[in-house]
């Protein structure tokens, strides 16, 4: 077996410690607070209660961020790569600047309107595909991803089109997740610092529920506020530190069509199944509306049409 084979299992394995992690973390408040906090310390009437909003929030959890880790990222189709005999011509030019007349030539017949920063066609020289609008190539995956977000190691996986909603829900409902842990767990807290708590194993159990809720409650909220802002100005966490550049220029607010606009590019048209998570975003994750994307209106005109109604 060679080694760059060995070493690549050995990421792939150790890439799944953050997964696991969260994992056994989630496990065990599960059993703290069903077992040792509902079953051992509240009356029947208000355990009854707890545990119904604890399981909603739990399973709601729970399927969002499966479905968030297990989406497998989407990545541009064969019409992005190059034709035979264009790929062999541009393997044998060594000039930058004929390279960049081959991709032209080619992309002419595809639907991207951004660029480099130097206003290049944006190509992949590791998958080897011009790059839709939006895509980047994510080095953890060694893929290209539609409209990609980051990779993220919680989920070992990269967040784009196919799974941004889902990353979203994720954070939400972790988020409610450990507030409702949090705000049910206080009174027993305080308990605990006031000595009314019976000294056994359960008050640490308490004890560290509080602690862990509150923490995670802490760190996801600015993650999550953080991928609202987002979410409502329509640009990916790449794009909000380098904003995207169309052929009359960068502009960080190419994509955004308005708060509305913006929300159900994401969420989609039916407001019944934006909590779900299920995949309800409008597009195909090639092309998207925008603001600005040519100097042409014609081709600004069709972008906007196809954009507008890909689903």
């Amino acid at each position: 077996m060679a080694p760059s084979h060995v070493l690549r299992c050995c990421q792939r394995v150790l890439s799944w410690i953050p997964v696991f992690f969260i994992a056994m973390v989630v496990c065990w408040s599960y059993y703290a607070y069903v077992v040792e906090l509902c079953i051992c310390k509240c009356s029947l009437a208000r355990a009854f209660v707890y545990l119904i909003v604890f399981h909603l929030s739990f399973f709601m959890f729970v399927w969002s961020y499966w479905r968030t880790i297990f989406t497998k990222p989407v990545s541009p189709s064969k019409e992005f790569s190059l034709p035979k005999a264009d790929k062999e011509q541009y393997e044998r030019e060594e000039r930058p600047e004929a390279q960049q007349e081959i991709l032209k030539r080619v992309a002419k017949e595809l639907p991207v309107y951004t660029r480099t920063g130097t206003g290049g066609i944006r190509y992949c020289d590791r998958c080897q595909v011009i790059k839709p609008d939006r895509c980047h190539h994510c080095s953890a995956c060694d893929t290209c991803v539609l409209k990609m977000d980051h990779h993220c190691p919680w989920v070992n996986n990269c967040v784009g089109f196919s799974n941004y909603k889902f990353f979203i829900l994720f954070l939400a409902y972790a988020l409610l997740y450990c507030l409702f842990i949090a705000s049910t767990v206080l009174q027993y807290f305080i308990k605990f610092w006031t000595n009314e708590l019976p000294d056994t194993h359960a008050k640490f159990h308490v004890l560290f529920l509080f602690f862990v809720a509150a923490m995670f409650c802490i760190s996801i909220l600015s993650l999550f506020s953080y991928h609202l802002w987002l979410v409502g100005k329509n640009r990916s966490t790449i794009e909000a530190f380098r904003a995207p550049v169309f052929t009359n220029g960068p502009d960080k607010n190419g994509f955004s069509l308005g708060f509305k606009k913006n929300v159900t590019q994401v969420f989609g048209d039916q407001g019944r199944l934006w909590p779900l998570p299920f995949f309800t975003s409008l597009g195909d994750g090639y092309t998207f509306p925008a603001r600005l994307v040519s100097a042409d209106p014609e081709r600004a005109t069709v972008i906007l049409e196809t954009g507008a109604n890909a689903r």
